[in-house]
């Protein structure tokens, strides 16, 4: 029984300590960058990246990144989710997913709002034309075409598809993503730190929920209670046990 639950309980708890390392890590990465948005590092990165940016610039190239950007606009992601989950009702009853995505992708969105409206950081330009309203830290782009992407790479890699199939959408996905990124610097409406900064974040709150969804369906699928296995497992190791 001992190496039985050793085994059930080796994967999940591996992966919820990776999961909680990238956690702290990327948190800690944003607000390193949050924290002091005049600073030297941040204030060398983000005029770097402007400077190479504008060596490029053509007009074929603004539209071509006017039309990535809308990519990951609010409309967009909104249509596309809905897409999402009217598959996942449909096609693979997968409630739990569906749920999890909805939070994810809404929660996300919220989250985004706070935090700007906490660090109040100005744009570096306005545009309404490329939804470059509002406060600039993070962005909103950038966070939510993270989540979205990479909630649905995560689905596409638990599903039943092919290797070639999984790997390829992984690719053009996280492509995709990064270059939606990219227009938002590159039209002017982000600083490249907030891009930085919302990849971090969508990052952040993209852990935190497929953690808890692969947490809760494993507990469902062994009927095993975590913590309390793990107590009666140490107990057992250490010869103190609790139903004595």
């Amino acid at each position: 029984m001992d190496k039985k639950l050793v085994k059930k309980l080796s994967i999940p708890l591996t992966a919820l300590v990776i999961g909680l390392a990238i956690i702290s890590f990327f948190t800690y990465l944003f607000v390193e960058i949050g924290e002091d948005f005049l600073a030297t590092e941040i204030v060398t990165f983000d005029n770097t990246i402007i400077n190479y940016l504008k060596t490029i610039e053509t007009d074929r190239l603004d539209q071509i990144m006017i039309i990535i950007t809308e990519l990951g606009s609010v409309w967009f992601l909104t249509t596309m989710s809905l897409f999402v989950i009217l598959l996942l009702w449909f096609r693979a009853k997968d409630k739990w997913g569906i749920v999890t995505f909805i939070i994810a992708v809404a929660s996300g969105g919220i989250l985004t709002k706070v935090l700007k409206n906490y660090y109040d950081r100005g744009r570096p330009s306005i545009n309404p034309e490329i939804d470059a309203v509002g406060f600039s830290f993070p962005s909103g782009h950038s966070m939510g075409s993270l989540i979205f992407f990479g909630f649905v790479i995560y689905l596409v890699a638990r599903s039943k598809r092919s290797t070639l199939i999984k790997w390829s959408f992984a690719f053009f996905a996280t492509v995709l993503t990064f270059l939606i990124g990219i227009s938002r610097a590159y039209l002017g409406a982000h600083y490249p730190s907030d891009v930085l900064a919302g990849f971090l974040a969508g990052a952040v709150w993209l852990t935190l929920c497929i953690l808890a969804l692969e947490w809760s369906e494993w507990r469902t699928n062994y009927h095993i209670r975590p913590f309390q296995t793990i107590r009666h497992l140490l107990a057992h190791r250490f010869g103190n046990h609790p139903n004595k």
